[in-house]
């Protein structure tokens, strides 16, 4: 850290993860190190078959394989850092590097969020508009609907965990940055997740009005999958912050290092359920 009477410019961090468990640091990175493993080997052998299988369908498939590449680099962008912090005794890390860290991290767990609009969209047409899928359902579409979410997920913030902490390091007033970003955040859950809802409640009207129990089955197991990601991936972004500022003062911070690690590695773990890839047909 360096600094003058005047003000404080920090450049570089102690990473700490858990305080108060400063001996049993060593055997928290096991599990970690497994759950790293897990996350990375599952999603490596979905993409992989999604590369090498000519039989699945395409747009899903892509989708799928797309939502769980975002998923990689969100993970690559959490544990090796944390795991190096867990092991070494201290472990130093750059303001550069910090925030590129955090670019990455909330970049990815933010742009799935899009991937899931996508795939709603995918579906709502393969249910809703059946003969027209094959016609609008491109890889056009799709190229273009990710550029869209690039572009706009560079010129808005969304909502991350855990930034206040970050944002306090600032000397100056913040207090207009934190309504800006409370807006900011609120105003992309309520769009995202409403035209979400939009289009899973018209595929649920209109499975109900398919006769074959069989095809209606098969609508209602794969939208249902896409659902539990979405409930999962949302209420993350909210209950965390929200359990950390009812747990502020009266817990310890290895409580709120560990909602922090939850939030975000639930995020990217919760995304394998759409792991079963659709047959074809």
């Amino acid at each position: 850290r360096r600094g003058c009477t005047a003000n404080v410019s920090y450049v570089e961090f102690t990473l700490v993860p858990f305080p108060g468990l400063q001996e049993l640091r060593p055997f928290l990175a096991l599990p970690f190190f497994c759950l790293f493993l897990l996350i990375v080997t599952i999603n490596s052998i979905v993409i992989y078959t999604v590369k090498t299988e000519e039989s699945l369908p395409s747009p899903m498939c892509l989708l799928i394989a797309l939502l769980l590449t975002v998923n990689l680099f969100g993970i690559f962008a959490i544990l090796p850092r944390m795991l190096f912090s867990l092991v070494l005794p201290a472990s130093h890390i750059s303001l550069t590097e910090c925030l590129v860290q955090m670019f990455f991290l909330y970049f990815t767990i933010l742009l799935d969020c899009h991937v899931l609009l996508m795939m709603a969209l995918d579906r709502f047409l393969a249910i809703c508009r059946p003969l027209r899928y094959v016609e609008l359902m491109t890889i056009k579409l799709l190229s273009f609907l990710m550029l869209l979410s690039l572009l706009r997920r560079l010129g808005t913030f969304g909502p991350v965990v855990a930034l206040a902490s970050r944002v306090r390091l600032s000397c100056s007033d913040i207090s207009m940055n934190k309504r800006v970003g409370t807006a900011l955040r609120f105003f992309e859950f309520i769009l995202d997740f409403s035209l979400l809802l939009a289009a899973y409640s018209r595929i649920v009207h209109k499975a109900l009005k398919i006769s074959s129990g069989n095809v209606r089955h098969k609508v209602f197991h794969a939208c249902g999958t896409h659902w539990i990601v979405i409930v999962i991936s949302y209420s993350s972004c909210l209950s965390s912050p929200l359990i950390v500022f009812r747990l502020a003062k009266s817990a310890s911070q290895d409580v709120h290092n560990l909602i922090k690690i939850k939030a975000s590695l639930l995020k990217l773990f919760q995304r394998n359920k759409l792991s079963g890839l659709p047959k074809s047909g």
